[in-house]
């Protein structure tokens, strides 16, 4: 398999307390909101471009442009305790009394569940300098915050059912919320959706033989992924299946998170003579004792609404995966 990239390379920093840790407030503010505290001359300017650039670039795969957070500016000096308990703070702490340019993460810090990112910097321009080089890693901290919000709460309010079904064919599967139901289930195939009256939130997960060094080609994970959605996800009318549209481009990625390899695939699905669609991603990885691929895959459709925290919702889905314990 090609060599796998270190996935959210940074390292929260817990807070605590002598004596133990301190009860804090539940965090505020929307999902998918980010509050950037800086002074507004530097929102204005090139470091709050640089910001929005990084933060608030387009979502990828919606079919209208959305950003992939949304922002909340704020000046340092209005930074009180009202603002402290947001989920998601980027602090720019600029002084040139700053003696170390550098970036600390915080988990928790005046609320949980917390993400602080602080960037220390003497300037504008070494700030600047400081978020080019951090950036990426910024990104994936705050993603993983949200992403880990959406678990806790899955696990809070878990269908418990649908582990128990689904586990036992193949090794393993993610956890579900109160709300999802199990539609489809095969000795090779799962179907688990919660789909209401205007929008659907499903994973699939599926397994095939493995067959060696091409396994995770983008190819063959869109051939497999192509027969599997034509055989088992029909659409609403005859003649009528989901499949992989190539009006969009299909990006691979290999990553690993807490030491389980998989490939990432983010994609546009629509339907074969119809006029549905909407945007995927999918993991795909070997079973334990290497015979399989086994792909999860998150897919939403919502016509009348926003897409992006849906996805983000039935994404973080997929990262919950467990393997089934031996009994």
């Amino acid at each position: 398999m090609k060599r796998f990239l270190p996935f959210l390379a940074a390292m929260c920093l817990l807070a605590a307390c002598k004596g133990g840790a301190p009860l804090l407030p539940s965090v505020s503010g929307k999902a998918g909101e980010v509050l950037v505290v800086m002074e507004k001359a530097q929102w204005d300017d090139a470091l709050g471009a640089a910001t929005r650039e990084l933060l608030a670039t387009e979502c990828p795969y919606l079919a209208i442009s959305e950003p992939l957070y949304t922002l909340v500016n704020i000046a340092p000096g209005a930074f009180g305790d009202l603002f402290k308990v947001h989920r998601n703070i980027v602090l720019f702490n600029l002084s040139p009394a700053v003696d170390s340019t550098c970036v600390y993460y915080r988990k928790d810090m005046w609320a949980q569940p917390q993400c602080v990112v602080q960037l220390n910097a003497p300037d504008g321009d070494a700030a600047l300098a400081l978020l080019s080089e951090a950036g990426e890693n910024i990104l994936g901290a705050i993603e993983q915050a949200e992403r880990d919000r959406v678990i806790r709460n899955t696990l809070l309010y878990e269908e418990a059912s649908i582990y128990a079904a689904v586990a036992p064919v193949f090794g393993g599967s993610p956890h579900f919320p109160s709300g999802y139901k199990l539609r489809k289930l095969t000795d090779d195939f799962a179907w688990i959706a919660d789909d209401k009256q205007h929008t659907m939130q499903d994973v699939l997960i599926y397994r095939y033989p493995s067959s060696g060094e091409s396994d995770f080609d983008k190819e063959a994970i869109l051939r497999h992924r192509n027969e599997m959605a034509r055989a088992n996800v029909p659409g609403m009318y005859d003649n009528t299946w989901m499949t992989t549209s190539e009006s969009f481009p299909v990006t691979v990625s290999y990553l690993s998170y807490r030491g389980r390899k998989f490939v990432q695939t983010r994609g546009y699905w629509e339907v074969e003579n119809d006029y549905m669609g909407g945007p995927f991603v999918s993991h795909s990885f070997y079973s334990p004792d290497g015979k399989f691929i086994i792909v999860a895959e998150a897919f939403v459709y919502s016509p009348k609404y926003d897409k992006r925290q849906y996805l983000r919702q039935v994404e973080s889905l997929l990262y919950s995966w467990e393997w089934k314990k031996n009994e």
